[in-house]
């Protein structure tokens, strides 16, 4: 029989049923950070040329639009930005530090969750382990000098499955998380350069061509 027989799960007792609960848990949170982060997922650097063509031709508006029409964070960073584009520097370095801090939360969200899990995994396999040793020498003690194997064998296979499980468990969600981990730092520095990138441009080529403007319009 093999040992990764479905039938086999149910002798791993109460615990068994914590982990298989802890994995749904886990897998659910997995598949919709993936979406999540997918759908936010955009290449920064050809968006910030899209919106500084745009800006060149003097269509602010139309360079908004496309802000609120494009999902992610790295539009509403550069929408901020944009929402200040007259404003000094300062007041448009908070305006665009403000709208950050409001979507790097909304990215990391649910992934200290998958951490957590991954972290108590193996403390619960661990814990079935000891149940189904506990088991063991009770059913030891019982049987005295004649407890049969068939006694025995139902504590031990419970210390057995569990540690499998809490292992099997622990090593994908390790897994999960770091991927997430490394996809959420992968937009926070898109976001980070899109917000400093916007802003030098607003502030220096952007506003000299509207200065250059208004004097050719004054004159």
């Amino acid at each position: 029989m093999s040992v990764f027989h479905l039938s086999i799960l149910t002798r791993g007792g109460p615990m068994m049923l914590v982990l298989l609960v802890l994995g749904l848990i886990a897998f659910v949170f997995f598949v919709e950070r993936v979406l999540y982060l997918h759908r936010g997922q955009i290449k920064a650097t050809a968006f910030v040329s899209g919106i500084k063509n745009i800006l060149a031709k003097r269509r602010l508006v139309e360079a908004l639009t496309l802000c609120e029409e494009t999902p992610g964070p790295v539009a509403s960073v550069v929408k901020a930005a944009l929402m200040h584009a007259s404003d000094d520097s300062q007041t448009m370095r908070f305006h665009v530090q403000e709208a950050a801090l409001v979507e790097i939360p909304a990215l990391e969200r649910r992934i200290g969750s998958i951490a957590a899990i991954a972290q108590v995994t193996p403390l619960v396999g661990l814990l079935g382990t000891v149940i189904g040793m506990a088991t063991t020498y009770i059913a030891f003690e019982k049987g005295g000098d004649y407890a049969t194997p068939h006694a025995l064998s139902a504590g031990l296979w419970q210390a057995l499955i569990c540690t499998i499980g809490g292992l099997m468990l622990a090593i994908p969600t390790h897994l999960a998380y770091h991927f997430l981990s490394s996809r959420v730092r992968a937009l926070v520095r898109d976001v980070e350069w899109a917000g400093n990138e916007m802003m030098r441009y607003l502030l220096s080529e952007y506003s000299s061509s509207v200065r250059s403007s208004n004097d050719k319009a004054n004159l």
